[in-house]
């Protein structure tokens, strides 16, 4: 938790020194096109990776495999993402790495080995009506009562 607080304070500080710098070296305008340019880019890649994945995932489930990479994937590119459209040169440094397949790659599969899938098993279908599948404390017990169907309903 300290450290996500700290990651909260250092990094604004750490955007508004580099655009400053930036700023100052290429001027404002062209500091600002960057910053939007780097987004623009940022989402366009952003798009074609997240189908690619999203198709990946698909045909794992088609298979009937759990596609964890790729939910684990999704969840990276989702952050990398928020970090692009984050203005500043930091975070869209962060944002591209984690659009690079490698760098993605090895930060899903050091996520994904600490993961364990268990599959839920559902109970066998039940005849409710069988004597012989009812719970052990309700056998022998018979519901009484009177059924007839109303011809008037039938039409």
């Amino acid at each position: 938790m300290r450290y996500l607080l700290l990651l909260f304070i250092v990094m604004p500080v750490v955007e508004m020194w580099l655009l400053i710098t930036v700023g100052r070296q290429i001027g404002a305008w062209p500091t600002i096109g960057l910053v939007l340019l780097t987004a623009v880019v940022g989402v366009a890649l952003l798009r074609a990776q997240g189908f690619a994945t999203l198709f990946r995932a698909r045909q794992k489930m088609d298979v009937g495999e759990l596609p964890a990479m790729e939910m684990a994937e999704a969840i990276v590119l989702a952050v990398c993402g928020a970090l692009l459209l984050t203005p500043g040169f930091a975070t869209d440094v962060l944002g591209f790495a984690g659009l690079t397949p490698p760098v993605r790659y090895w930060l899903v599969s050091r996520f994904v080995k600490n993961l364990v899938v268990a599959r839920h098993q559902p109970p066998p279908a039940r005849d409710p009506f069988s004597a012989d599948q009812a719970p052990e404390k309700d056998r022998g017990k018979t519901l009484e009562g009177e059924f007839w169907r109303d011809q008037d309903e039938k039409k």
